[in-house]
């Protein structure tokens, strides 16, 4: 009995340890990773779904997508929440359009918000 019990807290000890990273836990932003909030704010159904899948094709971390307190944008704009605005520029890139606009707010533990104007319809082949 005591032998089963030393296996099974060794085991778990193992499985513990391999879990772990030798340094610090990579916080979300740092480094290459861009993590971005996409909110359609034009009425236009399905935009911020089908935005949310380009961006990520593109290599951004879109951590949750929505419908904005407005649907009246015409132009979509990026605010830049923390960091080097480059990550805005970077969003704005993979879209193809956009106008960043610094407006931090490190408690919403993102990079960037995408507030989808009626400019982003054509991206995805949406009528406006």
């Amino acid at each position: 009995m005591l032998i089963v019990l030393l296996a099974g807290l060794g085991g778990a000890w193992w499985v513990w340890h391999a879990g772990r990273a030798d340094g610090p836990y990579l916080i979300p932003g740092e480094g290459q990773r861009v993590v971005v909030e996409v909110q359609n704010a034009t009425g236009i159904g399905g935009l911020a779904r089908a935005v949310t899948g380009r961006l990520r094709e593109r290599g951004i971390d879109v951590v949750s997508f929505g419908t904005a307190d407005i649907d009246t944008l015409t132009t979509t704009i990026l605010y830049l929440r923390r960091g080097d605005p480059g990550l805005a520029h970077r969003v704005r890139d993979a879209l193809g359009l956009g106008e960043v606009i610094v407006e931090e707010d490190e408690k919403l533990l993102l990079d960037v918000s995408v507030y989808l104007g009626r400019d982003a319809a054509d991206l995805v082949g949406l009528e406006p």
